[in-house]
């Protein structure tokens, strides 16, 4: 029995609060009503699927992420720089262009989790945005069977 879609991922928060806000003020996420679990956590809505936040101690892994497609890149993007969130610790760059040409921007969140925020084509970007990115046809060598991958799948594809 496959599974048909995913319904929500978890992340811990050191202060639950202050990433809360941070959820809503960057990626305008929506608190929704949350059951008492006995702790601190709060779900939020993104989309059709949710973020659900837990107040714990965090142990910080950075290739650990989850990756968000949101509307307005180029804002999300100019704030994360300006408010000092972009993060390279997971490949070494901040800013990446896929060989399909989609763009990953990697940020971390006030409990240091890396979140990839996802952007369908480079192209599209300003002048000063693709300046920062880096070609992972550059860095790093791709098989034709690494050219082939697409971050975007088709429904078909998905098996929705």
């Amino acid at each position: 029995m496959p599974a048909i879609y995913l319904n929500h991922v978890s992340v811990s928060a050191r202060n639950l609060d202050e990433s809360t806000r941070f959820y809503e003020e960057l990626l305008g996420m929506e608190r929704i009503p949350t059951p008492n679990f006995g702790g601190n956590v709060q779900w939020l809505r993104i989309g059709a699927q949710q973020l659900h936040l837990a107040e714990r101690e965090v142990t910080i892994n950075n290739l650990n992420h989850f990756g968000i497609t949101v509307d307005d890149f180029v804002t999300v993007y100019r704030r994360a720089k300006e408010t000092g969130i972009l993060n390279d610790r997971m490949q070494g760059y901040h800013l990446c262009e896929l060989p399909d040409g989609n763009v990953q921007l990697y940020v971390k969140d006030p409990a240091g989790n890396t979140l990839e925020i996802n952007h369908p084509d480079v192209n599209t970007l300003p002048d000063d945005i693709r300046a920062d990115v880096t070609r992972l046809v550059d860095a790093f060598p791709q098989s034709d069977s690494n050219l082939e991958a697409k971050l975007y799948v088709e429904p078909e594809d998905a098996r929705v």
